[in-house]
């Protein structure tokens, strides 16, 4: 019995380690967020990568970005919540809406660093997250963004640096759900947390690493 204890007590702390599906006990700080008067003014893009943590925080390193915001996009179901998309019977995935200035960014810049930033063969997840809330979508909101989206996936396969076709779906954006003030600038408020150590940063740093003209100052991991 106490080595049975002791294997799910090790099976634990692994998740823990591995899994964006955990919640966080820690407060939140005190953030200058910009105003919905301020974020009218900047052109939006979203998109969906596994983990919304670092995707939020890997969008937000890059020069002419202002803000991303964590959320749900792609399903059905009305004011989804972090433990219903858990499940994966809402149709959502985890998401960021991502606030920049395009006469400091364009869009094809942002698609850029949206496919570098994860493995867009991957199905149904990335890394350590697997499921239909974990899902690689490019949302679009105008003919202009699908076909830039659609453009940059045909290069990928053409390109020869993938041995799998490219998974991201193409998706219009009907609706997008901002996430709980808790998982807002996640890696920012826990940067000591098992899955942000071993997971997020390295993810980032392989981006910024290969990129590092594209990464402000400041933000650097």
């Amino acid at each position: 019995m106490k080595y049975l204890h002791f294997v799910l007590a090790v099976l634990v702390s692994f998740s823990a380690l591995t899994s964006c599906a955990q919640k966080s006990k820690q407060p939140v700080p005190v953030k200058q967020e910009l105003t919905k008067t301020d974020l009218s003014k900047l052109s939006q893009a979203t998109f969906a990568a596994g983990c919304f943590w670092h995707e939020e925080a890997l969008f937000e390193s890059v020069k002419g970005v202002k803000e991303a915001v964590s959320g749900y996009a792609g399903g059905t179901t009305d004011h989804p919540t972090y433990e219903s998309i858990e499940t994966g019977n809402t149709g959502h995935t985890e998401t960021v809406t991502v606030y920049y200035d395009s006469s400091m960014i364009t869009y094809p810049t942002l698609l850029k660093v949206y496919f570098a930033g994860q493995d867009p063969t991957d199905i149904n997840g990335q890394g350590p997250d697997r499921g239909t809330q974990y899902r690689s979508v490019a949302f679009y909101n105008n003919a202009a963004e699908k076909n830039m989206i659609e453009n940059m996936i045909k290069t990928l396969n053409t390109s020869g640096k993938f041995k799998r076709p490219v998974a991201v779906q193409v998706a219009p954006l009907k609706k997008f759900w901002p996430a709980e003030d808790y998982h807002q600038d996640y890696i920012l408020h826990n940067p000591d947390g098992g899955y942000v150590q071993n997971v997020s940063i390295p993810e980032i740093r392989h981006f910024q690493h290969e990129y590092p003209e594209l990464v402000k100052t400041d933000h650097k991991f």
